[in-house]
């Protein structure tokens, strides 16, 4: 068995020559349908076998399309990772679909939907409290206007007399005269 350190060497250089051989290697009209990136390579400890994992842009069908080709040459990728590598064993090739960008946009749809609510829902609570702002500023303004009716009224009203003001006189001017 490998060493892990040998082993994560031996997948780099995997991942390196399968970068190319995308590129320039392989032929299969499937395989150019969509966008193929080589998202993580595995390889067993005893340098046996490899799991390459692809993420395909593009629709399903495309999708489906691109891991089939790659499928289908997977013993011409070994002959190749062979030839370029200079093993003494190359390992097993097989691609596996990686749906973790797919599920890690969706998350991320999630999450802007998430925050489109909460956007949402602090506006409307935010235009909620400036509306109470205001009927409360609006009742404060009718208590203040009512105040001041009130305190015009005050000054248009004639003067209260004192009670018997005009009586005492009256009685004081008797009290003399008799």
């Amino acid at each position: 068995m490998a060493d892990s350190r040998r082993v994560e060497r031996v997948a780099a250089l995997i991942r390196r020559e399968m970068s190319e051989l995308l590129i320039n290697g392989i032929r299969d009209e499937r395989v150019q349908l969509g966008m193929i990136s080589i998202t993580a390579v595995q390889v067993a400890g005893d340098l046996q076998h490899c799991r390459i994992y692809v993420s395909v842009l593009g629709s399903d069908a495309e999708r489906d399309q691109a891991l089939e080709g790659l499928r289908c040459a997977s013993s011409y990728v070994k002959g190749e990772l062979s030839r370029r590598m200079k093993l003494r064993r190359t390992p097993e090739v097989v691609f596996y679909l990686d749906k973790g960008l797919e599920k890690g946009t969706a998350v991320l749809g999630v999450l802007q939907r998430l925050e489109n609510e909460r956007q949402n829902r602090l506006q409307v609570e935010a235009e909620a409290e400036a509306d109470a702002e205001a009927d409360e500023q609006a009742r404060h303004h009718e208590a203040g206007d009512r105040q001041v009716e009130q305190h015009a009224r005050a000054r248009e009203a004639p003067p209260e007399t004192e009670a018997g003001g005009d009586c005492d006189h009256r009685r004081d001017d008797a009290d003399d005269g008799g």
